[in-house]
């Protein structure tokens, strides 16, 4: 059975010494670990001594372990528009002056620095470093403004986008390579890609980089219209890393569609909204099933999100549902094989 993690992200405001025994009582085996509060501090893991040791202790004190390191909102100021609202999102040294290209090249050697973290606090963990060292995140993009063909855009237009996407991430891919560490991107509106189309486009524009994959999250991919199950199947070889998180849409009282109309989330006017695992309209068996059929071993990390509900309580059912859903898949015997001649001796 595939191992079920809680990512840290929506959980930042509390401390990791307070948060990882919350997650074990919540059932989980481990964490996917964010690099924002004091979850994962990306140059303390670089510079400070004994700081990857001590995280690994305060990990085994309470029971869990961690598969993975996230960093998405560093990713995030890579390859976008530079405004105001990156400030509250990136660590200071890398927002520095606020200088716009300064903010996207200090973003990308966090990035570069988050691959060499990974790696050192990997290699750090009791047993042994896992087979896969995976790093989440997102790009940003230069391009998503022009999401609506108005003022008329051409294609030209769309791919200086991915050209510009490329420029910047085919050296931190490099260096990715360097460090053995692999990237996952979660398609998600405002990335470079947030559907099939664009992360085939996002995968040509780095020539297929072999280090360059995705983070399955299907709740970004259902409210657009996207067949979140055929994601899995397009991109069999490149699901690096896992996302359980649910979603509702079609719901709202018709004034608001899938652009969400400048509204805030849960305003009951809107067509989607995030919810707790097992509660919205994502249909988590058929992503079990093609999980199973492309042989994803790895965990499925719980983005829980939901304003609706108490957030212990919900990632408490989250994990429990995912477990419950979730099995292995068969690997010995066809389903009819019992029915064959030499099977019944």
């Amino acid at each position: 059975m595939r191992k079920v993690t809680l990512f840290t992200g929506q959980w930042a405001d509390l401390p990791s010494e307070e948060l990882f025994p919350k997650v074990k009582e919540m059932g989980y085996d481990g964490v996917e670990l964010a690099c924002w509060g004091d979850h994962f501090d990306v140059q303390k893991a670089l510079n400070e001594e004994g700081y990857c040791e001590a995280k690994w202790a305060q990990l085994d004190n309470a029971g869990i372990t961690c598969f993975a390191i996230s960093a998405h909102l560093v990713g995030q100021a890579i390859c976008d528009l530079i405004d105001e609202r990156h400030k509250s999102i990136l660590p200071q040294h890398v927002w520095g002056d606020g200088d716009a290209e300064g903010v996207r090249q200090r973003a990308a050697q966090e990035m570069i620095d988050t691959a060499k973290a990974a790696r050192k606090f990997f290699d750090l963990k009791p047993g042994g470093a896992p087979e896969k060292v995976v790093v989440n995140g997102f790009t940003g993009s230069s391009i998503w403004g022009a999401l609506y063909a108005f003022p008329p855009t051409s294609q030209e237009y769309i791919q200086k986008g991915f050209d510009d996407f490329a420029s910047r991430f085919t050296p931190i891919m490099d260096a990715f390579a360097q460090q053995d560490v692999y990237f996952a991107l979660e398609v998600h509106p405002t990335e470079i890609a947030f559907d099939i189309a664009s992360a085939e486009r996002a995968l040509e524009a780095l020539n297929h980089h072999p280090r360059f994959g995705f983070n399955y999250d299907p709740s970004h991919l259902a409210y657009q219209g996207v067949d979140y199950v055929k994601f899995i199947y397009t991109f069999s070889d490149r699901i690096n890393h896992c996302h359980m998180k649910d979603v509702w849409f079609g719901h709202g009282d018709g004034t608001v569609g899938v652009f969400g109309g400048h509204t805030d989330f849960l305003d009951p006017r809107r067509y989607w909204d995030f919810r707790s695992v097992g509660r919205g309209d994502v249909k988590f068996e058929d992503i079990i099933v093609a999980l199973n059929d492309i042989h994803y071993a790895g965990p499925l990390s719980v983005e829980w999100e939901d304003g609706r509900m108490d957030r212990f309580h919900g990632a408490t059912e989250s994990c429990e549902y995912v477990r419950k859903l979730d099995f292995p898949r068969n690997t010995n015997l066809a389903f009819d094989g019992a029915f064959d001649n030499d099977a019944q001796g």
